[in-house]
């Protein structure tokens, strides 16, 4: 077995997510390298494909949703929404599928509504959408209650949260189409997304999630890859199958003492990587961050936590040094206001807000 240090693994991650060095990608290639971008604010999708660019490309992101649809929005990991990237959508959806939380009395009980409920709302919304057209939040509610007779449900069914909607979502029934003003719509995968073929085998789904996960995130553990896509709620029989089928390319290197799995094709340039010293501004809701998980002490130190994962499930935009989240930063009418963990170069960091601050306009 051959160790490597978190240093290294953080030096090593930062170059596979175009963090340092920048990279050249599109937006659709860097939401396929770093396994999805969170989109729970449209904004900090948009700033975490800018920030890996070298040259930024303004109405990516957008041209890619609604003029190629090479990405999809839609709710994925952890129940949030993500952009993924369409020809591979489909396989993240598959997992979290896995999930049936709707099944569980004390969800039903919260929410009102049962798994025939929601097999009769994925049938109904499919007949909604199957003409091709978007429907806003309302006009699909609206038919799914007049189809089903669930008008008891019609409130939770139309809420921004999107409880009953996400089954829908996992089971490829819906996606977010166009917006119409600030209205969101729905529309049919089916219809939406060109080459859409429907949810894959979960075997299938597993190789290829575990190792898009694995190639930006890795080396990680099965228990990782769990708090990543479901915060450790799928059942560990499934999270074990799901690492067995997604065996074939895999290896394992000691970090600090625990084996984890990383790719076979990424093992020997992980193990020549060296330590960063590099000072990065990520936004919001960054893959870097999410993708440990902020519970992670070798990324955020522990005693400061609170500040970068805040009330209301907001992750802040980070300062990272050497790979580490060092500090937290905002972005004011005067400028980027830094709030520094650590000490952090100061030349170094002024460069860097030089460099990101254009892209907050």
């Amino acid at each position: 077995m051959t160790s490597v240090t978190w240093r290294q693994v953080l030096a090593w991650r930062m170059r596979r997510q175009y963090i340092d060095p920048l990279g050249e990608a599109s937006a659709v290639d860097v939401a396929r390298r770093l396994a999805g971008l969170q989109a729970q604010v449209a904004s900090a999708a948009e700033l975490s494909v800018a920030v890996r660019q070298a040259i930024p490309e303004r109405g990516a992101v957008a041209e890619a949703l609604l003029g190629e649809r090479t990405l999809v929005k839609t709710w994925a990991m952890r129940g949030t929404l993500h952009l993924l990237p369409a020809d591979e959508a489909a396989a993240y959806l598959a997992l979290c599928s896995t999930v049936r939380n709707w099944e569980k009395p004390s969800w039903q009980k919260t929410f009102g509504a049962t798994p025939a409920d929601l097999e009769a709302f994925a049938d109904a919304a499919t007949v909604a959408l199957a003409g091709g057209q978007a429907l806003t939040r309302e006009e699909l509610t609206e038919a799914v209650v007049e189809e089903t007779g669930s008008r008891h449900l019609a409130e939770v069914l139309g809420s921004g949260w999107g409880t009953l909607l996400k089954p829908l979502a996992w089971w490829g029934v819906l996606c977010y189409g166009p917006a119409q003003g600030t209205r969101v719509t729905f529309a049919s995968p089916e219809r939406w997304l060109p080459g859409w073929t429907g949810l894959p085998p979960v075997e299938d789904a597993a190789r290829t999630v575990v190792h898009a996960f694995l190639g930006a995130h890795g080396p990680a553990t099965p228990d990782m890859f769990d708090n990543w896509l479901t915060r450790k709620t799928s059942r560990k029989k499934d999270v074990r199958n799901w690492f067995e089928a997604a065996q074939d390319g895999l290896s394992t290197v000691e970090v600090e003492g625990v084996q984890m799995y990383v790719l076979d094709e990424h093992r020997d340039d992980l193990l020549a990587t060296t330590p960063s010293t590099s000072v990065r501004l990520l936004g919001a809701f960054d893959q870097y961050v999410l993708g440990a998980g902020t519970g992670s002490t070798y990324l955020v130190p522990a005693e400061h936590r609170a500040k970068v994962s805040r009330t209301g499930g907001w992750i802040s935009p980070v300062v990272l040094h050497e790979g580490r989240v060092a500090g937290v930063w905002e972005a004011r009418d005067e400028g980027v206001a830094v709030t520094a963990f650590e000490d952090v170069p100061a030349g170094p960091l002024k460069d860097e807000i030089d460099r990101v601050a254009p892209l907050l306009t």
